[in-house]
């Protein structure tokens, strides 16, 4: 039986003061003084956010074991009270799941008990006998083929769209669930193709974009899903001569039969290039997130490979049987897309890879220059595409405060070119998880989850305006169509001379965000990973 004479006795010997405070006031005022530092020097608000998590928990277990074991109060108070606080968590434990994160690792929470979001299972197509045709061989002018759009620089071309939406507001067509995953639309001759998650199925599937009636459907049973990446595919199709060409999560290269969906070859990159499922996780954690490049008669993709073997950077297969035509680089995988461009007229591949761009001959593949660019793909990964900007020059950019970059490339008399930096901006066109568009000589992109204006040729920030998270943006001429991360939808004037001069907004979807927009003349389609829907914007004649 405790004495509570004694106890009293011995609680001055367990005080802990330091300069006149308790020890978990210092604990808290360190927790303090960290986390204003975390915020003001790492430069990348999710960064900063993960590690804010991080000392939180830290300062409140040490307070809690300073409570039980070192505080003034009584034997009996300290472990009834740490038993309470425990208790509380593990109820909170019980109640709340955790649904993933944010672009800036804002946790997404919900209910425990409450419903789970809806994943799709895969639905027989159509059968072909009363199916409508699928042709994607026939193009249009206003056909968004790929990644990014027709020429894969985040713009879309052939429509000039009205600009004031409280006169000529966006019309919903239709909305509708639709499987997980990060995939934008690639859209040629009224037909709209994606890639989603259904059940165990990763899905490539094709649907009507006036209608958004499935035409067909085809799937290899595979599945990516992390608490920080989310669930399924990432990457975009590319629609090339008829075919559909698809980078699943999982590392499945498909080239498909536009008009059915079927199979005309496969490829497992982790097999091609000796990767097991664990080195993938490892090296790759978020998922292959890369959209085949079509140039000339070649599907590009990059590659990869563990890192006791050898390891490729990109690969390019023959578009008509897949055979392997070359590979090249070194340096592991980012999530990145390749680009093309003839820069110094020469046409080249353009790749950002972990922790370097480089720029590849266009037949075999071979390194034409290289340079650092700093990056680990499973950590501060590489996201954005490089930008050929003609005659010579190749423009980056990077989140986690790494900034912007404009090189330009110098011939070296051996055919290869020096890389000479022209500016590097760590301040400006920080895109995480998006892309930049470019008009008249400037950059417009989501920076930090900001939109912003800068000058090409400089480097400068003209202006920076409109609080958008890591959504997606389109450039429609001189308009920016803008998706932000919760779903809105607003239209807003390219200009340096008007920051973020907003012409009217939609709220267009619900949830998570992340995936790119496309453009196919009027219609307008967007999607997440629940929900796909299409908008008719009024278009001037």
């Amino acid at each position: 039986m405790s004495n509570p004479t004694l106890e009293a006795a011995a609680v001055p010997a367990r005080r802990k003061y330091l300069l006149g405070l308790p020890f978990w006031q210092w604990v808290l005022l360190a927790a303090a003084a960290g986390i204003g530092l975390l915020q003001t020097l790492l430069g990348d608000q999710g960064m900063a956010n993960g590690y804010t998590w991080g000392v939180l928990m830290f300062a409140g277990l040490v307070c809690l074991v300073w409570f039980t074991f070192c505080s003034e109060f009584a034997r009996s108070t300290r472990f009834l009270g740490a038993g309470v606080i425990v208790m509380h968590l593990g109820l909170v434990a019980l109640m709340v799941r955790m649904e993933g994160f944010t672009g800036n690792m804002i946790p997404l929470l919900a209910w425990r008990f409450s419903p789970r979001p809806i994943e799709r299972e895969p639905e027989a197509p159509p059968s072909p006998d009363v199916a409508p045709r699928v042709d994607l061989f026939t193009t249009t002018p206003q056909d968004f083929p790929q990644f990014l759009g027709p020429k894969r620089d985040g713009a879309a071309i052939g429509v000039t769209l009205e600009r004031d939406w409280s006169v000529h507001p966006p019309t919903e067509v239709w909305r509708q669930p639709i499987g997980a995953g990060w995939s934008g639309f690639a859209v040629v001759n009224g037909s709209a193709v994606t890639l989603e998650q259904r059940g165990a199925w990763e899905m490539v599937t094709c649907y009507q974009v006036e209608t958004g009636k499935l035409l067909w459907s085809q799937g290899v049973k595979t599945r990516y899903e992390t608490l920080l990446g989310g669930v399924g595919p990432r990457s975009t199709p590319t629609i090339h001569q008829g075919r559909v060409y698809v980078l699943g999560a999982t590392g499945q290269l498909f080239c498909l039969d536009g008009a059915t969906g079927r199979p005309v070859w496969h490829k497992d990159l982790l097999k091609e290039f000796g990767l097991t499922s664990d080195d993938e996780y490892k090296l790759v954690k978020y998922g292959r997130a890369n959209s085949p490049l079509i140039v000339e008669d070649l599907v590009i993709v990059p590659a990869g490979g563990p890192k006791e073997k050898a390891r490729w950077s990109l690969a390019a297969f023959h578009q008509d049987n897949g055979a392997l035509v070359w590979k090249t680089g070194n340096h592991n995988v980012s999530y990145s897309s390749p680009a093309f461009g003839v820069l110094a007229g020469v046409p080249q591949i353009l790749s950002v890879n972990e922790n370097q761009v480089s720029g590849h001959e266009v037949k075999t593949g071979k390194v034409l220059w290289t340079m650092l660019w700093p990056g680990v793909t499973s950590e501060d990964a590489n996201v954005s595409q490089p930008v050929p900007v003609p005659p010579n020059r190749v423009f980056i950019s990077k989140g986690y405060a790494v900034g912007a970059k404009l090189v330009e490339l110098v011939p070296k008399g051996d055919g290869t070119f020096e890389p000479k930096q022209i500016y590097h901006e760590k301040r400006n066109m920080k895109t995480k998880y998006t892309n930049v568009t470019i008009k008249d000589g400037y950059v417009y992109g989501l920076s930090d989850g900001i939109l912003e204006c800068m000058k090409l040729d400089t480097g400068k920030k003209v202006w920076r305006d409109g609080a958008y998270g890591h959504g997606q943006i389109l450039r429609v001429d001189d308009l920016l169509l803008v998706l932000s991360e919760e779903g809105e939808l607003a239209i807003v004037e390219a200009t340096p001379e008007h920051a973020n001069h907003v012409y009217g907004s939609i709220q267009a979807l619900t949830g998570r965000t992340w995936n790119n927009l496309a453009l196919y003349g009027q219609y307008l389609l967007v999607r997440n990973g629940q929900v796909a829907a299409c908008y008719r914007l009024a278009i001037r004649e």
